[in-house]
């Protein structure tokens, strides 16, 4: 199974197509993962209904079997951590963004934490042109 930890922007799209190419290249499952701590009215990375559709569209057109989870009351990193653990996980892939030091000292990194936590390969993307 590939893990996809997904976003509701470019970044997150591109890791949505580059898990389906390594799900397509390892002939496995996709597992897409949207969650959110759920601790603001607004979680800009939380796909919503219409982005929900869209995606449900793009996955079942992908030729991949696939599931979607959106936990709520859980921070991404813990999540996607969780996720995999799953014996079945084999490759977690993020999109990742540019943000220099002081950004990441003053907000953390759910990229950083998700790369040197994670117990099994992490693939991390950038769109094109990042």
């Amino acid at each position: 199974m590939i893990v996809v930890g997904y976003t509701a922007d470019r970044y997150g799209r591109t890791a949505l197509e580059h898990g389906i190419a390594e799900a397509k290249l390892r002939e496995t499952t996709l597992l897409v993962v949207n969650s959110s701590a759920g601790d603001s009215y607004v979680d800009a990375a939380l796909a919503q209904d219409e982005e929900v559709h869209s995606l449900e569209d793009r996955l079942a057109d992908c030729g991949v079997e696939f599931e979607l989870e959106q936990p709520i009351g859980e921070y991404a990193a813990d999540a996607l951590l969780s996720v995999m653990d799953r014996a079945e996980a084999q490759l977690l892939v993020i999109g990742i963004r540019h943000r220099n030091p002081v950004g990441k000292l003053l907000l953390g990194s759910v990229s950083q934490r998700l790369i040197l936590e994670c117990r099994k390969p992490v693939l991390a993307v950038k769109p094109v042109g990042s």
